[in-house]
């Protein structure tokens, strides 16, 4: 079993965003950054799941039970519901949905955002690391 904590922070809505990912598991402890383009908020947050299932499946974890929480209750909701109506998350979603065919089973839970710290530093360092790398273009 791995317990996957995600969370994703943006400068703008839209703007740069950036995405926290804690796994803990059997002899696993995991804290991962990921910087993504301009996203809004929530696009940021399914941008950050779907980091994860590809990286999970990257490390052959597809057959472990995979507890996903998130602070983003759009994001939990519409994976739970299995649909959007939302043009800006269709995309996202029908990507999330082929991905999830690969794993045993994963479970999706939204936690209040103080239960979600360690992911949450994390997505605003990577945020920070986006803003770094615009600057940088610029």
């Amino acid at each position: 079993m791995i317990k996957a904590y995600i969370d994703a922070s943006t400068k703008g809505n839209p703007g740069p965003s950036g995405g926290g990912i804690v796994l803990v598991g059997d002899n696993l402890y995991l804290q991962k950054t990921v910087i993504l383009s301009t996203l809004t908020n929530h696009q940021a947050e399914f941008a950050v799941l779907i980091a994860l299932l590809e990286y999970l499946i990257q490390k052959e974890k597809t057959q472990e039970t995979i507890f996903i929480f998130t602070d983003s209750k759009i994001l939990a909701e519409t994976i739970e519901k299995d649909y959007t109506k939302n043009k800006d998350f269709i995309d996202y979603l029908t990507k999330i949905q082929e991905l999830l065919t690969l794993f045993k089973l994963v479970i999706i839970q939204w936690i209040p955002e103080n239960k979600n710290k360690g992911a949450d530093h994390l997505a605003r360092q990577a945020l920070q690391k986006s803003l770094k790398l615009q600057n940088r273009r610029q």
